[in-house]
C-alpha cells in the first residue's frame, strides 16, 4: 500500500507519498538535514531485500560475492546499506568492499549482465518480474534490520493538519490490514494497480505488516536502525552520542518503549 494522493482536504499539508525507507529517513537527519522530521509509522515489518546476479552468473550464493564489486543506484542508497548489512551478516570487513554506481534498476540490470558488477540489491517483489523474464537471477536475500517505512514531514507543516492526516491514515491502514482486505480487496487492487500476478500478491501480503496506530514509533526502530548504520559507516555518532527525541516533531509523534 502506497500513498499517492490524499483528497482536497488535505491541500494544506502538500503531502505526495509522504512515507519513505526507514534507513534514508534517519541517515538523513544523523547526517544534519533540516528539511523534515519523522512524523509517523508506516510499515512495521522489514523489507526483503534480493541479492541479483546476472542471467549467466558465475555466482551461486551470496559467500561467493566476497571481494567482488556490488553495484547500487547512488552512494547512501538503501542498495549500499544494505549491501553492507550483508557483509556483516557474512562475517566480511565493510573497509574492503567495492561500489559501481548505476543509478537505477535497468542500469543495475545491464551492469550485472555485462559483468562488470558481481550483483545488486533492491526490493525482492519489485525485481521477481524480471527475474522471472530471465534477465536476472535471485541467489539469495536480506531482510532489513529495522521495520521498513516510517513517515516524515516538513517542520513547517501544520501539526493540527498531519496529527489528523495520520489519525486517519490509521483507519486505512486498519482497513487494509484486516483479513477481509486481504483475502479479497487488497489482492484485486495490487493486481490492477500494479500489474502483479495474484501469487505474487498473496505472498507479498504475508511478509507485511502495519501499525495499529500511525501517531506512534518505537524508540527501539530509530536506536537499532543508527546502531547498523553507524556500523556500515553511513552515519557517525556524536561524542555523547544520538538523541532520538531530536528524530521526531513530538508535536505529532509518540515515541513508544
Amino acid at each position: 500500500m502506497t500513498i499517492k494522493e490524499r483528497p482536497s482536504r488535505w491541500s494544506n499539508v502538500r503531502v505526495n507519498d509522504p512515507s519513505a525507507l526507514t534507513d534514508p529517513l534517519i541517515s538523513g537527519i544523523a547526517n544534519g538535514s533540516k528539511s523534515y522530521k519523522l512524523v509517523g509509522s508506516y510499515v512495521t515489518t522489514p523489507l526483503n531485500w534480493a541479492v541479483i546476479t546476472g542471467k549467466d552468473t558465475q555466482y551461486n550464493s551470496i559467500s561467493d560475492l566476497k571481494d567482488t564489486t556490488i553495484g547500487i543506484s547512488r552512494v547512501g542508497s538503501g542498495s549500499q546499506t544494505m549491501a553492507y548489512v550483508m557483509a556483516f551478516q557474512q562475517g566480511w570487513s565493510s573497509q574492503g568492499m567495492k561500489f559501481r554506481i548505476n543509478n537505477d534498476i535497468r542500469g543495475l540490470i545491464d551492469s550485472v549482465n555485462d559483468g562488470t558488477t558481481s550483483a545488486f540489491m533492491w526490493e525482492w517483489f519489485t525485481t521477481k518480474p524480471f527475474r522471472d523474464a530471465g534477465e536476472v537471477k535471485f541467489i539469495g536475500s536480506v531482510p532489513t534490520p529495522w521495520p521498513s517505512w516510517l513517515i516524515a514531514a516538513q517542520p513547517a507543516a501544520s501539526s493540527e493538519a498531519l496529527k489528523t492526516f495520520l489519525a486517519t491514515l490509521t483507519t486505512y491502514v486498519r482497513t487494509f490490514n484486516s483479513g477481509e482486505s486481504r483475502a479479497n480487496a487488497n489482492v484485486e487492487f495490487i493486481k490492477e494497480r500494479f500489474g502483479y500476478p495474484e501469487e505474487d500478491v498473496v505472498e507479498w501480503q504475508k511478509t507485511v505488516g502495519y501499525p495499529d496506530d500511525c501517531l506512534a514509533i518505537p524508540r527501539e526502530v530509530i536506536a537499532e536502525t543508527l546502531r547498523v548504520l553507524e556500523k556500515a559507516g553511513v552515519v557517525e555518532a556524536p561524542k555523547d552520542g544520538f538523541n532520538v527525541n531530536s528524530f521526531v516533531n513530538s508535536d505529532i509523534v509518540k515515541l513508544t518503549d
